[in-house]
């Protein structure tokens, strides 16, 4: 009796074995022909998350002009009789630009000076007989004020001739001639224009909610399209005592380093002004992160095992982040992300949480915090 009980718990052991066996196999079997219909893995782009130093910045379109600059005219009208310089060239202060016809002025300076002298001599000559009683006080003063009056008509006369040539009042750079010789030029024509271009003013408007973060001395750089890439450095040198009551806006000026000569008077300018304390932000591109209504969030990569290969299988796990400031290509985040995580940049629209990926970063998302359309 006992004998036949372990042939019957025997065969009940085997008849389990085979069963837990046959149901190993088959979840065996099943679980080897999920992993070759696994999906493959989704190709994207990542960056790891660092921390930049971010200068608070205040950007403005500006103008500039030079520090000093005029349009050269007469003062009295004249023939050109000499032209002293050529179009661009650079002219010293008080340089002769023109020289107009003065003969017949300088005719009439020498007969005034003459009259001058002579009125000297007469006054000389009465002031001696005064001493010795042959004239009068009153005959001593009439020779005095003629001769003030003789000096005063040659000072004049020869201003006269004085204004018949035409200086540069300071140094810089010409324009183009408007004149020739010969030409018969009226008070206020336009000879040349004269502009210093060693140093450049750029002139531009704030909204008044800026104020309180600018100051004179801050550091400001001027950049143009006339240059790409290129930086004009400078300081703030006046901000306007008075705000726009039309549009709100405070005018502030800027003094600008022109080496070269580059700039011009009259170009417009995008100004970029440091404004307060350098601060430092876990950045990433733009493109990494997804705007939803319901938050903003990116996709971390993390390992998940060894494949059978031998190398890491890497999956992508979606989080919240809180986003802070931008700056050209890139955002700053506030939360949700750690230092040195490696993030997906581009290909989420592909991705799910727990989709499993290979990162790809042959072709990058701009991550320049200033960047410049290229043209093409």
């Amino acid at each position: 009796m006992i004998k036949r009980m372990v042939i019957m718990l025997a065969a009940v052991a085997l008849l389990f074995g085979g069963i837990f066996a046959y149901h190993a196999y088959k979840a065996s079997m099943l679980k080897k022909s999920m992993a070759q219909h696994r999906p493959p893995p989704v190709a994207v782009s990542a960056i790891r998350a660092v921390y930049l130093v971010w200068q608070p910045q205040v950007k403005a379109v500006g103008s500039l002009r030079a520090r000093r600059g005029v349009d050269v005219t007469s003062e009295i009208p004249g023939l050109v009789r000499h032209v002293y310089f050529k179009s661009g060239d650079e002219a010293r202060e008080k340089q002769v630009l023109v020289q107009l016809n003065a003969d017949s002025d300088i005719a009439l300076l020498r007969s005034l000076e003459a009259a001058a002298q002579l009125a000297l001599i007469v006054y000389e000559r009465d002031k001696k007989q005064y001493a010795v009683q042959a004239v009068s006080q009153a005959t001593l003063d009439s020779d005095a004020a003629d001769l003030k009056s003789k000096r005063a008509q040659a000072g004049q006369q020869r201003a006269i001739v004085d204004k018949k040539t035409i200086r540069a009042p300071f140094a810089g750079q010409l324009g183009i001639s408007t004149v020739n010789p010969g030409q018969y030029i009226n008070p206020g024509d336009k000879i040349v224009t004269l502009q210093s271009l060693d140093l450049l003013y750029v002139d531009f408007y704030l909204p008044q909610q800026e104020l309180s973060r600018l100051r004179v001395g801050q550091t400001a750089v001027a950049t143009t399209d006339a240059y790409p890439g290129r930086k004009f450095a400078g300081r703030i040198t006046s901000i306007n005592p008075q705000v726009d009551p039309a549009t709100r806006n405070i005018e502030v000026e800027a003094a600008i380093k022109n080496p070269g000569h580059k700039l011009l008077p009259g170009m417009y300018a995008t100004i970029d002004v440091s404004a307060g304390a350098a601060r430092h932000y876990l950045t990433l591109p733009q493109t990494a992160v997804t705007f939803n209504p319901y938050g903003e969030t990116v996709f971390i990569i993390e390992k998940d095992g060894t494949g059978p290969d031998g190398k890491p299988i890497l999956i992508a796990r979606q989080t919240f982040v809180t986003t802070g400031a931008t700056r050209g290509d890139q955002v700053a985040i506030i939360s949700g992300i750690k230092e040195g995580e490696l993030v997906v940049t581009s290909g989420q629209m592909k991705l799910k949480n727990g989709s499993q990926v290979a990162i790809n970063n042959q072709i990058q998302p701009g991550n320049n915090p200033a960047p410049r359309p290229a043209d093409r």
